[in-house]
């Protein structure tokens, strides 16, 4: 096999995750391919758009250490890079005081009570009597999404990967040496290409149970949906006050519907309040209208409610986005190895449930390290826990870890 087509590590998946997992095995040393099925960049996926939050209020604590040792890689990327993907500000939980998973999260991200009064003057209606609004003072900010994946691409280049879109894997087969060792795996491409890896990382999205059931005859629990980012506008002379420059946070209202935002930043005099939920959807035979409607009027219901006197909602938003989260039954990642007659040669990155982009570099570094060295050796120092996304979590089990709603 001519030397070209035999890497260290073979990452398949160019969004943020593949990405990530790139540079990171690069930067260890490791001679790598990164592989796309589309066009670099492309909207098809989870890793498109404009904006995405980061924040630590989690209600499960084994997810506030994965997003502070992601802050600290974002930030190192940012200065190999030489420029900025990442806004940061405060988060804002708002919710009734008897949920549970609000109460945790304001705990976990650090969180303290405030008047949101005082805080925003007139922004917010939110009633005084049983709900609660805690603000993380350090625990917010905005990542540029399209605009970091490409980041990360460069950075895995410049330390030597190599990156090939338009190029669809159909096959990963275990390859055996004469003497019956093991000889790593080879990928088989759409067009009858084949690539030699040592290690394989498979970070596909959406497309990972069809990958996965193919290769390896595993079933993974993992339904995509289909999602939509929604901008609406900002009500004239509020402008200043609903945009990042001025202070505005980030925030998650809990309970139904789940509605999250950013502050006004990537499109002046819009801000995006998006639901967390999406109808269920093929990757591959997507009905781009679908869960329209729904979306928009949970959130205009929502603004109507909460942000009426910043936010107009007549006519509805101003600008649609699709994107697809990729959900588990208990909206906890799948990080581990594939197993089986793979062993360790195959490392999945999946199920991210439409709350991993801001852990991207984290989760590259852990599954980089658990190809090469076979452990992740940085999360584990980072005191990040990973049990709870092993794949067997969902034999006999088919609500994997727990049986809440509340996950992110």
């Amino acid at each position: 096999m001519a030397a070209e087509s035999s890497f260290d590590v073979i990452v398949l998946g160019a969004g943020i995750m593949g990405s990530c997992a790139a540079h990171a095995a690069a930067s260890r040393g490791a001679t790598v391919l990164l592989l796309e099925r589309f066009d670099l960049l492309h909207h098809l996926g989870s890793s498109n758009g404009l904006s995405r939050t980061i924040r630590d209020a989690y209600p499960k604590p084994h997810y506030p250490p994965m997003v502070r040792l992601a802050r600290r890689l974002w930030a190192g990327a940012e200065a190999d890079a030489g420029y900025r993907v990442l806004t940061p500000s405060a988060h804002l939980s708002i919710g009734q005081r008897s949920d549970a998973s609000l109460l945790a999260a304001v705990r976990n991200g650090g969180g303290a009570e405030v008047d949101v009064g005082e805080r925003w003057p007139g922004v917010f209606r939110v009633p005084v009597d049983g709900w609660v609004t805690a603000v993380s003072e350090l625990g917010g900010g905005v990542l540029n999404a399209t605009k970091a994946v490409a980041m990360f691409q460069a950075l895995a280049v410049s330390k030597g990967a190599v990156v090939r879109d338009n190029t669809e894997v159909v096959g990963i087969v275990r390859n055996h040496t004469t003497g019956g060792g093991n000889g790593g795996v080879r990928v088989v491409t759409s067009k009858g290409e084949e690539f030699h890896g040592a290690k394989c990382i498979v970070t596909v999205g959406a497309w990972t149970s069809k990958l996965v059931k193919s290769v390896a005859g595993v079933d993974l629990p993992i339904q995509p949906l289909h999602m939509l980012s929604l901008y609406w506008k900002i009500k004239p002379g509020h402008e200043h006050e609903l945009a990042a420059e001025a202070g505005f946070p980030t925030f998650s209202s809990h309970g139904d519907p789940h509605v999250y935002s950013t502050p006004s930043l990537e499109l002046p005099g819009l801000i995006k309040i998006n639901y967390d939920s999406g109808p269920p959807c093929d990757p591959d035979r997507r009905d781009w209208s679908s869960g329209v409607d729904d979306a928009a009027t949970r959130v205009a219901q929502w603004i109507e409610e909460f942000m009426p006197g910043h936010v107009e909602t007549a006519g509805g938003p101003v600008v649609r986005q699709s994107c697809m989260y990729s959900m588990t039954p208990d909206k906890d990642f799948v990080i581990d190895f594939l197993g089986g007659e793979f062993g360790q040669d195959v490392v999945i990155g999946a199920g991210f449930s439409g709350h991993g982009f801001k852990m991207g570099p984290a989760v590259g570094i852990i599954l980089a390290e658990m190809a090469i060295h076979g452990e992740a050796r940085t999360a584990a120092e980072a005191g990040v826990e990973l049990h709870h996304f092993r794949i067997n979590r969902f034999e006999g089990n088919p609500t994997g870890n727990n049986n809440s709603n509340n996950a992110d």
